[in-house]
């Protein structure tokens, strides 16, 4: 018998279960569909309690006084990490930055919008180096306000106010970001297992900026947008200004937007590489206790001042760092510029000649003289012809430089908030901006009975009216909160025109339900919302259940005008498991691109399982087509959806690409057709525990029940006045 000892087994729990370190499930078997996702903000991770209401919190706040002390904070120069010029305003502004930055339009993630920048992966990006400074700078005044304020607000505010402070007269600010806490560790930002890695791998061509893999926006993992030393590293402004053009894009920026951000994020403060990046400490998922979640310390000298390390570009843009001026354009265009490097090593470009009045001064010596700088990206405006043009421009008319960025900093701050019903503050500008996605009020005094009927008396049928409700509300999600059933968008460009939305069955639909909203003075909206509540209702009774749907009247119409179908363009939806529908193949599996489309319209596991096994029976699937149709009684709410599933008088035998055939085991003969979506509820543990639970005798009722809730939770998920 061995009898030797080891270290690791005197210790009483398992080594690397608590930690990131340990073996998961989905480590040992990686190929397992991870539904994580679906639960990422669990409640229990919540330490406010369920009771607690965020917006009665910012009813107590004095926002006055809020921000009295982050004006006082921004010149405070704190001793543990003195400002640059004894100001703050730089360092804030770029807190903020990199926050909201991380928005991108394709899913509707990142942004600054639920506080996530205080965890991983977000507070230990390359890029964010010494952000976490910033939210410590921060701390105080968090701690003063307490609840009455988040984290997510707070980030988002710091950076306004710094840019009041340095001059610029800001848009406006509103509060109403709820905080997460725990990290959303299953938002996909890359595939790359290393930070910086070179970008090649999410290009179909990196020479071709367009072919950026979706849902990402960065170059580069670990990056906010473009690389500032060139694509890859390697100086090109050209080149760095096609991929500026299409991050900033997929952030929904467009060209002018682009120039007025990048130039106003750059009139404040400046980057610090005066150091060698070896000598900082890890980064704050990495650093040890002591460091407690601080990272990227200098272990060599200082390492704050003038010997700051962050990016490792070093130096600033203008002359006054400090203060909302045109000197970044000035700057830009006054010299010739050539490419050096920093003392980190880091590429970036300096003047070839300037006279020493337009030099910055040192951060800490006000009597010393430092030289400016300008990134790949700075270099783009001046190269890039339409960039050129926008530049110029701004250089000329500074009041419409700070107009134009004023709009876009509000436009980054809050483009992850979602409607302006969601807006809380003294400060919420009183102008519809297009990219809010404004809805005209719709109206609640109609007889909701009466239209009722008329949907019954219409012809339509009860799969068609679900299925049409169903594709409006689909589109929301909750990352950015965009989309939904109301405003009706479904019946106008981009949408009416979706592969997904089944056009010529949609404008069939729609010429009956259309005349009907007109005739009662209630909104198109409520009408196709309703019309499906009804269906619904129609395949309970079929079932043997007689339910009422839950209806809520008062969705508005958007129009044509109210809507920017470009900026509706990344949420058409590519696939729909709960319709068993998907454009093409993809490298994702179909099971994967059903969960993504759950999490952002805001389901849990259980109520994704519940709508997919409904929606099956309804006959709502995309074309009519049959697969996971497991049924003889289509139309009718039934879990036979979960009974066929689990019966294990079928075998179920790969037929094509997603495609597979349900048999009788004694006959050989097919009884039904099935897609990988379908058989996911079979073959995956957790979801069959789910199915299992409606394939019992005993749940038909509860089935139902259950139908109802999760299908009148999506068809409200975008009505935000029902819990304000």
């Amino acid at each position: 018998m061995d009898t030797k000892t080891t270290s690791t087994g005197k210790c009483p729990v398992m080594h690397g279960g608590a930690t990131a370190l340990g073996n998961s499930v989905t480590e040992w078997w990686p190929n397992a569909l991870n539904l994580d996702i679906l639960h990422q903000h669990d409640s229990k991770t919540d330490p406010l309690g369920k009771g607690f209401n965020y917006r009665e919190e910012l009813k107590k706040l004095d926002v006055d006084a809020l921000k009295a002390d982050l004006r006082a904070l921004m010149t405070d120069s704190q001793e543990w990490w003195p400002a640059d010029w004894g100001s703050y305003v730089g360092m804030m502004a770029r807190v903020t930055w990199h926050a909201a930055g991380s928005y991108r339009a394709a899913d509707g993630r990142g942004g600054a919008g639920s506080g996530n920048q205080r965890f991983a992966p977000l507070n230990s990006w390359p890029d964010n180096v010494n952000t976490d400074k910033g939210r410590r700078l921060l701390w105080p005044i968090k701690k003063k306000y307490g609840n009455k304020i988040s984290w997510a607000d707070l980030i988002a505010l710091a950076g306004t106010i710094a840019y009041d402070v340095a001059g610029l007269k800001t848009f406006g600010f509103a509060f109403g970001r709820e905080d997460i806490w725990a990290p959303e560790k299953d938002v996909y930002w890359g595939n790359e297992k290393q930070w910086l890695a070179p970008s090649d791998g999410r290009y179909g061509d990196v020479a071709k900026p367009a072919t950026l893999e979706n849902p990402l926006a960065a170059v580069q993992m670990g990056l906010i947008y473009v690389n500032p030393e060139g694509v890859n590293g390697k100086s090109d402004p050209l080149a760095t200004a096609a991929q500026m053009r299409e991050t900033f894009a997929r952030m929904g920026m467009d060209d002018e937007e682009t120039v007025a951000l990048t130039a106003g994020g750059h009139t404040v403060g400046k980057s610090h590489g005066n150091g060698k990046a070896s000598n900082l400490s890890p980064d704050p998922e990495t650093a040890g206790p002591e460091f407690q979640g601080l990272g990227w310390m200098n272990t060599h000298g200082r390492g704050i001042g003038r010997d700051t390390v962050v990016s490792g570009i070093e130096g600033a843009w203008t002359s006054e760092p400090t203060k909302w001026d045109n000197g970044f354009f000035e700057m830009l265009f006054k010299h010739e510029w050539t490419l050096t490097h920093s003392p980190a090593g880091a590429s970036q470009w300096a003047p070839i000649t300037i006279a020493e009045e337009d030099k910055p001064v040192d951060v800490e010596d006000p009597s010393i003289r430092t030289v400016p700088m300008m990134t790949d990206a700075d270099m783009a405006l001046k190269v890039d012809p339409v960039y050129r043009e926008i530049s110029l421009r701004f250089m000329n008319d500074f009041a419409a430089f700070s107009d134009a960025f004023a709009r876009a900093w509000f436009k980054l701050t809050h483009r992850d908030m979602g409607p302006k019903s969601r807006y809380f503050g003294p400060d919420v500008p009183a102008e519809d901006l297009i990219w809010q996605d404004p809805i005209p009020a719709g109206s609640t005094g109609y007889d909701v009975s009466a239209v009722k009927a008329k949907i019954a008396a219409s012809g339509l049928s009860a799969a068609d009216l679900v299925a049409t409700a169903w594709d409006s509300a689909r589109t929301y999600r909750g990352s950015d909160y965009r989309g939904g059933a109301n405003g009706a968008r479904i019946r106008l460009a981009p949408q009416k025109d979706w592969e997904g939305n089944e056009p010529a069955r949609l404008t069939r639909v729609l010429s009956v339900l259309e005349p009907i909203a007109a005739a009662s003075g209630a909104s198109i909206a409520d009408v196709i919302v309703l019309a499906g509540n009804w269906g619904v209702e129609q395949a309970a009774r079929a079932a043997g259940f007689d339910v009422t749907v839950p209806f809520a009247p008062g969705r508005g119409d958007a129009t044509a005008a109210q809507t920017d179908a470009d900026g509706f363009a990344p949420l058409e939806p590519l696939a729909d498991g709960f319709r068993n529908w998907q454009k093409k193949d993809y490298v994702v599996s179909a099971e994967e691109l059903l969960l993504d489309r759950a999490q952002l319209m805001g389901l849990t596991a259980p109520e994704m399982t519940a709508l997919v096994g409904g929606l099956r029976v309804i006959g709502t699937n995309h074309a009519g087509t049959a697969h996971g149709v497991f049924t003889d009684r289509v139309g009718a709410l039934t879990t036979d959806f979960f009974t066929t599933l689990t019966d294990m008088r079928y075998s179920w035998i790969p037929t094509g690409n997603n495609l597979y055939d349900i048999r009788d085991r004694k006959t050989g003969a097919t009884k039904y057709t099935a897609t990988r979506v379908d058989l996911v509820f079979g073959s995956n543990s957790v979801l069959r525990a789910y199915a299992e639970v409606y394939a019992q005798d005993d749940s038909k009722e509860k089935f139902v029940k259950d139908f109802v809730a999760a299908w009148t939770k999506v068809m409200n998920a975008d009505r935000f006045d029902l819990s304000a």
